[in-house]
Order: structure tokens, then sequence, then C-alpha cells
């Protein structure tokens, strides 16, 4: 009886809201969505009349998701939204701010660029409370917390911005099949992954394809790795203090870094094509020799986007699959995982703007995206099996059970350094400076 109660309700809601059921991917009250944070939601906002603009990154295909997404939120609500994005997003949005004419609402892949709007003023601070339920409610929740926390205009630390959409970084994409017939497992610790990339070598193969060639961004693969190992071998807080410059870049912490990579790419029997080729070869094509018959290698460390580059008809699950960079058992630094992902901010205060982000809250909010594609959700109420393949549950799962998330840490160094120094410093290395030298040398770049 109680469904049909919130089933009736929420289909009120449809009418009143102004949307339609042919509106909405996914029809309320069926399936294994979490359905009662739908109602709830409903019952809680009624804005009849009221409008929303948001700006974000998504364009194309990304954008006919989240549309299917806010009309459910238009459907609950009432509030009309009009979503829109362009290309230079990033800097049309500082335009607008500094013209007087934001959307109520934007989303960036940039903490540091919404940091630097909060702190002149442009961003509208979300309720305290909001802090405390994405560390109840998110996997390694205060991470989230701390990503969204900027110092304001008087310089006092608030959460202004709210996580939604992840991606995982911190991936080792394999082929099962190339396991199985060499009998490898996969490897659940940092030790472990250095004994198999040794018993690869005994059996005669390759253990890793690598890639840092980019075009004019060559050597940012290579960032990825140090960052994702400053995570394994220092607490999360040595990582925010280097990505702040507040821990020099050629401290040895982060030198120790840059070797723990050098140990994989810089022995010529570890990499497809020797040491040398690691530069040189482009990460759009390293991971095919994962494919090849022999395998060029048996491991490729990348993040979520990487089966773009898979040959084609390539079959996740079957043809590929991968598995969690491990940590170190001995270091005890929990389960770390590196990524990168969105946030929500309000730009232009109302009761709409304010409901919106009560909205992202609901496990709904991320399941109606999660059961289609390109979704990943560190929310633990979201129902897992909703997720629309098995790679992305699996994702979903590091997410959730990890204990420290951090944000890619070159996107959030100054421009001359994540996307200048740190990149072409790494090449150098490959090629045959010292850890310490590329260290020194980038750290000489930090602006002052």
């Amino acid at each position: 009886m109680k469904t049909k109660l919130l089933v009736s309700a929420a289909a009120l809601a449809l009418v009143a809201g102004g949307a339609t059921a042919q509106d909405l991917k996914f029809p309320v009250g069926e399936g294994a969505f979490n359905w009662d944070s739908y109602t709830a939601f409903d019952e809680a906002f009624n804005l009849d009349g009221q409008s929303l603009t948001i700006f974000g990154p998504w364009r194309g295909e990304d954008q006919v998701l989240v549309e299917s997404l806010l009309a459910y939120y238009t459907a609950a609500s009432g509030v009309t939204v009009s979503y829109s994005s362009s290309e230079g997003y990033e800097q049309q949005l500082i335009i607008d701010a500094e013209a007087g004419s934001p959307p109520d609402v934007a989303v960036l892949p940039q903490p540091g660029l919404i940091a630097d709007l909060a702190k002149r003023g442009f961003v509208t601070p979300l309720p305290a409370e909001t802090a405390t339920w994405l560390s109840e409610n998110y996997g390694a929740g205060p991470s989230w917390a701390a990503l969204g926390t900027y110092p304001g205009p008087d310089g006092t630390p608030a959460l202004f911005a709210f996580p939604y959409k992840a991606d995982v970084k911190s991936l080792v994409w394999y082929s099962p099949d190339n396991f199985e017939d060499a009998g490898y497992a996969v490897p659940t610790t940092m030790e472990e992954l250095k004994a198999l990339t040794d018993q690869i070598v005994a059996d005669g193969g390759t253990p890793w394809c690598i890639g840092l060639g980019s075009g004019g961004a060559t050597g940012w693969p290579a960032t990825d790795w140090v960052e994702d190992l400053m995570l394994r071998t220092q607490p999360p807080e040595v990582y925010d203090r280097w990505v702040s410059n507040e821990l020099p870049f050629n401290s040895p912490e982060v030198v120790a870094a840059i070797e723990e990579f050098g140990y994989f790419a810089k022995n010529d029997s570890y990499v497809a094509g020797g040491a040398a080729a690691v530069s040189s070869t482009d990460f759009r094509d390293s991971p095919k020799g994962l494919f090849s018959s022999p395998p060029q290698c048996y491991m490729h460390r990348q993040a979520s986007f990487i089966p773009s580059f898979f040959p084609e008809g390539t079959e996740l699950g079957t043809d590929a699959d991968f598995f969690y960079f491990p940590a170190y058992a001995e270091k005890d630094l929990g389960q770390p995982v590196l990524g990168a992902g969105t946030l929500a901010f309000i730009m232009k205060d109302s009761p709409a703007a304010q409901s919106f982000m009560e909205f992202l809250k609901t496990p709904i909010a991320h399941e109606v995206w999660m059961a289609q594609t390109g979704f990943v959700t560190p929310h633990t109420g979201v129902n897992l099996e909703l997720y629309g393949s098995a790679a992305l549950k699996k994702q979903g799962e590091i997410l959730a059970n990890a204990t420290t998330f951090r944000f890619d840490g070159s996107d959030l160094m100054p421009g001359a350094v994540g996307a200048g120094s740190f990149w072409t410093a790494m090449v150098d290395y490959v090629g045959g400076k010292s850890a310490q030298e590329v260290a020194d040398a980038i750290q000489a770049s930090w602006p002052k």
C-alpha cells in the first residue's frame, strides 16, 4: 500500500511540474531505483513557476544524459530548467561572472577555478550541514567535502561546491585471457603487483605498456602515475601540501614518488619497447600492446576513459578488464583513489538553486544517470546494481570503498606547472635525468 501511495504522489508531482511521463527515461515507481528519495524530495519542494539556469561541461551525448536527469528534478520540484554549455565553457563562465550575468548554477571539473571564483565572491556558500552530509554519504566522504571547501572573500573556508559525477584514475587494465593463459592472479597489494611484474619478466614476457606521447601535452600520463604513487607512499595530508607547494616539489617525499614511477618506467625489462620508448609512444596507442598476439605487455595503468582507444570490437569484461591500482600493505595508508570529476555550485542564489543542490543529494539523482552510461558516483546510498555496465559498477565499488579520494594533482597546480613543467620534466626523467634533477626544475618553475 505504501508503495502505491508513494507512486501516486510522484505521479501528481509530474503534473504539477509540467513534465509528462514521456519526459522521464525510467517510469517513476518501476525498477530497482530509490523512488522513495524521489518522492521525499517531491514532497519537500513545491516551486511551481520558478526557473533555473544551469551551465555545465556536458555537450553532445552527455547533454542528452544530463537532461534526462534534469527532467526528474523538474517533474518533482516544478522548476523549469534551462541547461546550456559551450566550447571554452570555463572562460565563458568567468566572462559571465565578471559581467554580472552568471547562470544560477554552474558545474565545472576544475576545483581550482571554482576556488578562485569563490574567493572573488562569485559563489554562494552551501549550508554547513551539506559538508556533514558528504562526509556521511560519500565513500571517503571527508575527502569530497574538502574538495569543495575553499576560502571565501573574507578568507574564511566554507563548502562552496557539491561534487557530482566522478572519474576514476587508479586503474590497471589487462587481458583476462592473457592472465589466465599465463596463470597470473590479479594483485591486491603493491607488493604483489611488483612481484607479478618480476614474475612476468622471469617468464619471458614484458609486464607494462607505458606511453607518454600526447602531442603538445606529452608527459601528462606520467603525472597521473606520480600522483597515484604519492597517495600510496605518503598520507593524503602530504599530497595536499605538495599540490599547494607548501611542500616543495623537490622534497624527498616527492622525489621518492617520482622514483617509484621510475621503478616501472625506467626498467628496460619492465616496459614494452624498453624505457627509451616510453616518451615516444603515444598514450592512445600504448594499450594496444595488451591485445597483440603474443602480448607485447600484460598491464597498462590508465584512467577509466582508455577503452575508447582499445581496438575496435574489444568487449569490456571479456577481452579487457581492470583492477584497482593497489596500495602498499606495509604502509597502512588505506585504499586511496586518484580521480577527477565535476562539482556543482550556486552563482545566483534562489530557492530553486538551493533545491537543486538538495536534489543532488538524493540517490535518484545519481541512479538515473548511472543506469545509462558514463556515470560513476561515490554516493553510498545508491543501488550499485543499477550501473549500466559491469565496468562502471566496478568503478563505483572502488569509489564507494575508498578511504581517501584525491583530485588529479596536476589539475590543481598552477597551469605553468600542472600543464607545463610537470609534463616536460617527466619526459626528461624517462629520458635519463634523475628524479632530483627534474624535481628541482619543476620547483624552480613554480610561480612566485
